[in-house]
């Protein structure tokens, strides 16, 4: 489950949360047999929530989230940075650079996940959500009040025109996330139904809950696949108002918004218009946050946190400065190599590169001390992470591959390399050596090359500068090997358009795995998604190998099971060093002009800015 950068969903110990709750609740549930009228389907449970890890921590009926403030005043403007010069309203399709806000400014899902709870969602568009124990198919009750900002009534045909329009003209994310739905029925009185081609996949009801909701009528004569600049009409609490393309774009808090009372979302979505000023470069973005073009900044670069806030705003305490703790799976950092080049087919080489990265004397000298490296995919998920040899469950699942799986991987622990701090990294250097001879690279002179007496060139794209302070060193150590090594930045378009033709050498790439891997795993490392433009399947990731470890995970039939099957995948991700993972932070690192309210304290598992914060008039009048 990995379509949000902090909403990922996990699989539970029990089909879902309905079924765990008490048992005289569940009861009280359950009703017989399903038919067009809306009544319940056999031995199913219906619930207000849908959770992967057992009783939600909201009841029926409660009134709020509650890092939400009920009583936050709405009013004011909130200004924030794009990195992208848009050239499309659709955030849905592959073509052109769209505005990605828009899918949850907006749009709205069937269900909505809070702030402070994993792989737990709530209904939003829909009333209450049902399936049945085999997990063969899901039903949601659309809520009768639900209206797009038109006023049109949002219908079961909306929901079945959605679900065409993303798999058949979405990106290919869509296509990968539902392919095992099969039909989707109309069971009368807003009640609808989505029938999976297989029974025992416990993720697939609870996914659907996140399937964006679009409106039929407003697409009805339009091109779903080419970018324009039309503003889509949606449900949610914002609606486009002023734009330049390449410029900014403006939301406007819809005044009428028909869910502004429901517990999902009531004392959120305060700000009267949230604008987006468009900056192509990070840096440029800084100076225009220094001087208040900007008024929240999310900080990326450790060396700029540690050096570049002792401008005057911050010393008068205008700007606060906060470093924030955050519960559940981390955020990490990698340099993937796209293995559609025949100079990284090999497991030795890709090894060898990642020798060549000094964290210890990058994290020292580069980040301020201020990370750690990632020992896994699924860091933060203890349960979820390999680490030691594999135990017994592990080595049930690997065994049958062992012939196509690295040396060592059954009675040796995964380690990245270490260095001394010190920079010189010799040994680590010394080892890639013999690897990439091993490989076949010979070194000619001060270059490598292969057998056709190619060169190794090894180009990273990026679209900042400031990210050459990480790279150089890494290329330095790679000239030592014998690797022809070089940064290039471009612009924003151009990235995005190389990554969708898989046009590049090695890129940083981030993960956010969730407590409860599943179908995104699929587009993450699936061979199916390898070759497609657009998708997440970055390095080109084509094994059966892996295929057969994320089924393993998509069919858990229970919490123990995918944890192995999580930790079995994860052991063989590391071990074929299919990315360099680089770098995660404990901590966020937030920066804002001090005109605003927010929870104390701040939600568990995200900042929420700005949807649970608002505009502090007394505070913006003394700025």
């Amino acid at each position: 489950m990995g379509l949000d950068r902090r909403h990922m969903l996990k699989l539970g110990a029990a089909s879902c949360a309905w079924a765990t709750l008490p048992q005289s609740i569940a009861l009280a549930q359950s009703i017989s047999e399903q038919g067009s009228s809306g009544e319940s389907m056999p031995h199913a449970l219906r619930s207000h929530a849908s959770s992967l890890i057992g009783a939600p921590k909201y009841p029926d009926g409660f009134t709020h989230f509650d890092y939400a403030n009920p009583d936050a005043p709405k009013g004011g403007t909130a200004k924030l940075s794009y990195p992208a010069a848009f050239d499309g309203l659709n955030p849905f399709i592959s073509k052109g650079t769209p505005v990605s806000v828009i899918r949850t400014l907006v749009f709205e899902t069937l269900m909505k996940t809070p702030y402070d709870e994993g792989s737990t969602m709530y209904g939003l568009i829909a009333e209450w959500v049902e399936h049945p124990a085999d997990q063969s198919q899901v039903s949601f009750k659309i809520r009768e009040q639900a209206r797009w900002q038109d006023g049109r009534p949002i219908t079961v045909a909306d929901i079945k025109a959605s679900f065409s329009l993303l798999v058949e003209k979405g990106q290919p994310l869509w296509r990968y996330y539902y392919q095992n739905v099969r039909e989707i029925r109309d069971d009368g009185n807003g009640i609808v139904t989505f029938l999976f081609d297989q029974t025992g996949n416990r993720e697939l009801p609870h996914i659907m809950g996140q399937l964006p909701i679009l409106p039929a009528h407003d697409w009805e004569d339009r091109d779903f696949e080419n970018a324009s600049l039309t503003p889509p009409l949606g449900s949610g609490p914002y609606r486009i108002g002023a734009f330049e393309a390449g410029r900014f774009i403006e939301f406007e808090r819809v005044p009428d918004y028909w869910g502004a009372d429901l517990p999902v979302r009531r004392g959120q979505d305060n700000f009267d218009t949230l604008r987006f000023e468009v900056f192509l470069d990070r840096d440029a973005a800084f100076e225009g946050f220094k001087k208040g073009v900007i008024d929240y900044w999310d900080e990326n670069s450790a060396s700029r946190w540690a050096e570049k806030y002792t401008f005057p705003a911050v010393k008068s305490g205008k700007i606060v400065k906060q470093e924030v703790t955050q519960e559940g799976p981390k955020q990490l950092q990698g340099f993937v190599f796209n293995l559609r080049r025949e100079k990284f087919a090999d497991r030795r080489t890709r090894e060898a590169i990642n020798l060549a990265f000094d964290f210890e004397w990058t994290n020292r000298a580069v980040f301020f001390e201020q990370y750690a490296r990632p020992s896994s995919f699924f860091q933060g998920s203890p349960g979820l992470m390999a680490s030691g040899v594999p135990d017994a469950a592990e080595k049930a699942l690997l065994e049958p591959f062992a012939a196509e799986l690295p040396a060592g991987i059954f009675d040796k622990p995964f380690e990245n390399p270490v260095s001394d701090g010190s920079g010189r990294n010799r040994g680590n250097l010394r080892k890639a050596t013999r690897l990439l001879a091993e490989a076949g690279w010979v070194l000619d002179g001060r270059r490598l090359k292969n057998a056709a007496g190619e060169t190794f060139t090894l180009e990273f794209l990026n679209t900042s500068a400031s990210q050459e302070k990480l790279i150089g060193p890494f290329i330095q150590n790679l000239e030592k090997l014998g690797i022809d090594a070089s940064f290039r930045q471009i612009d924003t378009s151009q990235y995005i358009s190389r990554l969708r033709e898989h046009d590049f050498d090695m890129v940083i790439n981030a993960w956010f795995n969730s407590e409860s891997p599943g179908n995104e795993q699929r587009e993450y490392w699936g061979s199916a998604s390898a070759s497609a433009p657009g998708g997440r399947n970055l390095s080109g990731v084509s094994s059966p190998v892996i295929d057969a470890l994320i089924d393993k995970i998509i069919l858990a039939p229970d919490r123990d099971a995918l944890e192995s099957a999580s930790r079995a995948l994860d052991r063989v991700l590391l071990w074929e060093h299919y990315a360099v993972l680089e770098l995660y932070t404990p901590y966020e690192r937030i920066a804002y002009w001090d005109r605003f309210g927010a929870p104390d304290p701040l939600p568990a598992r995200d900042i929420g800015f700005p949807s649970v914060w608002w505009f502090d008039q007394e505070k913006a009048a003394r700025l």
